[in-house]
């Protein structure tokens, strides 16, 4: 029989209900808790659309990582909710998030020592060959992993995007295990991570398809023929290995829970029992 394991990216859900609810959801106490309700449909509408026989889902701690060492403005470009009012703060509702989980018998853990992504990637890259994998996000980094087997899912409702090595080729003209080395070149600008001046996302496809890999391309030059094109990749040879190793996903981050606990609950419970059941 076939598995089908869905991996959701927690921090990634979650902002996205929280910015994108129509509107502020008291609980019982005052406190806001639309991201909490959003988060839990969210998660109950993946699980109907996929059918999913294994679920995860993957949260980013607050522990620093190796790649703050390569680049310290690495994200650095992000808010910091942590002064905010919890009407402004998603990392607010998590307490609860993590709860409703807790009730929905659903997985879940906070990256340690790795981000969210690279417990993902092992995850995924891990699974055994019969295994189908979903990645619930809209992290573009996930688009590395695609391969026959695994996918990645834009999660907007009924017109959530499936994203295969076929998106992949008519979003971007690339192959999908090419995308770390294409976004080397671009840059990044949701983690700050700055690409080459003068390379847009057209040139970049078109250095990827012509050379191929990054790492093999900056070892020898002299096969591109435009001078000006060369000069640039040999002047920017330290900051693209430096961005490859910022975007590729490491798939050796230790895992949190085995394949067995990651199997499906039994018992699905609907939205707002889950609420009820939470007591919020």
């Amino acid at each position: 029989m076939t598995k089908r394991l869905l991996i959701i990216d927690g921090h990634n859900l979650l902002f996205q209900m929280f910015f994108g609810m129509p509107s502020r959801i008291a609980g019982k106490d005052g406190r806001p808790i639309q991201g909490v309700i959003g988060f839990v449909g969210a998660v109950n509408r993946l699980i109907d659309m996929l059918s999913p026989t294994h679920v995860a889902v993957i949260f980013d701690s607050e522990t620093q990582n190796p790649r703050f060492e390569l680049l310290g403005e690495y994200k650095a470009n992000r808010p910091d909710y942590s002064a905010l009012s919890d009407d402004e703060n998603p990392h607010s509702q998590l307490p609860d998030i993590y709860r409703a989980l807790d009730f929905m018998g659903i997985a879940h853990a906070e990256a340690q020592c790795a981000e969210c992504d690279d417990v993902i990637a092992s995850y995924a890259l891990s699974a055994d060959a019969d295994t189908e994998v979903y990645i619930s996000s809209f992290d573009s980094d996930y688009f590395q992993l695609i391969t026959e087997r695994v996918k990645v899912v834009r999660y907007k409702g009924a017109a959530s995007a499936i994203c295969d090595r076929e998106y992949i080729n008519k979003k971007l003209g690339i192959e999908p295990e090419l995308y770390a080395d294409y976004k080397s070149l671009v840059g990044d600008t949701a983690d700050n991570i700055h690409g080459v001046r003068g390379i847009g996302p057209k040139t970049a496809a078109k250095i990827i398809n012509s050379y191929g890999a990054l790492c093999e391309l900056l070892s020898d030059t002299s096969c591109v023929c435009e001078d000006k094109l060369r000069a640039s990749l040999e002047e920017s040879r330290e900051i693209l290995m430096r961005n490859l190793a910022l975007i590729r996903l490491d798939a050796h981050a230790p895992l949190p829970f085995d394949y067995r606990s990651l199997e499906i609950p039994t018992v699905k419970y609907r939205t707002m029992d889950v609420i009820r059941g939470i007591n919020i």
